[in-house]
């Protein structure tokens, strides 16, 4: 009778460790939350191609979404009228992104995203995916506050700007105090994310997540949603 009792233990705890283990999205990429950090979420572009969000969010660890929606002046991603009506659907806490063009007009680029964006009263904040640089310092930042500044006054929210580490703790850092950042970088070091102004670290460009073929971009945030 022991022996079966304890069999039947350790059966029944094998396949409650394997059901826990298969909540992970992707076990060799989805880590441990890091101090300061209390959720954790995804971004997706037409890159990841028609996600089944029913099965991504049956995890009940991914608990937002970023999607994109435009870039430069005319381009709209091609799923993110599909990505935006299932997140829609699901009430799941999401928002979008524009891929900046620093080489054309921001106001237009601005324009663009809200013509193609239409606010919903539940988004998380506008993004500004600021990627590349061009020309002088002074330009660059000077139009990217023209975005920012279209934005907020169009949709009452004052956008965050996605940067990568370099690009945030070079040049945006000091000319942008007002603003929150999500900032991407893969090398784990968690120090780097202490600043108050840094609220999304995106650790990982090469993650699995069930319902998405091919990788996905993961994120930390210092916001529960």
């Amino acid at each position: 009778m022991i022996s079966y009792m304890v069999f039947a233990i350790i059966i029944y705890g094998s396949y409650f460790a394997y059901k826990q283990f298969n909540r992970l999205p992707s076990p060799a990429h989805f880590i441990a939350l890091p101090s300061d950090f209390k959720s954790y979420g995804i971004d997706v572009s037409h890159y990841q191609g028609t996600v089944d969000w029913e099965n991504v969010l049956s995890d009940s660890l991914i608990s937002f979404v970023y999607c994109k929606a435009t870039e430069g002046t005319d381009l709209i991603d091609a799923k993110w009228q599909f990505n935006r009506e299932k997140l829609l659907e699901k009430g799941t806490p999401h928002g979008a992104y524009h891929f900046y063009i620093p080489t054309t007009s921001a106001k237009q680029q601005a324009i663009h995203f809200l013509n193609n964006y239409q606010k919903e009263r539940d988004d998380l904040p506008p993004v500004l995916d600021v990627e590349t640089e061009s020309g002088s310092a002074d330009s660059y930042i000077k139009n990217i506050k023209i975005w920012l500044t279209t934005v907020e006054q169009s949709t009452g929210r004052r956008p965050i700007i996605y940067t990568s580490y370099n690009i945030y703790s070079k040049l945006l850092k000091a000319h942008f105090k007002q603003y929150k950042f999500w900032v991407a970088n893969y090398s784990q070091k968690e120090y780097r994310f202490k600043d108050e102004e840094i609220i999304i670290w995106q650790y990982s460009d090469n993650g699995s997540v069930a319902g998405i073929k091919g990788k996905v971009d993961l994120n930390f945030s210092k916001i529960i949603y």
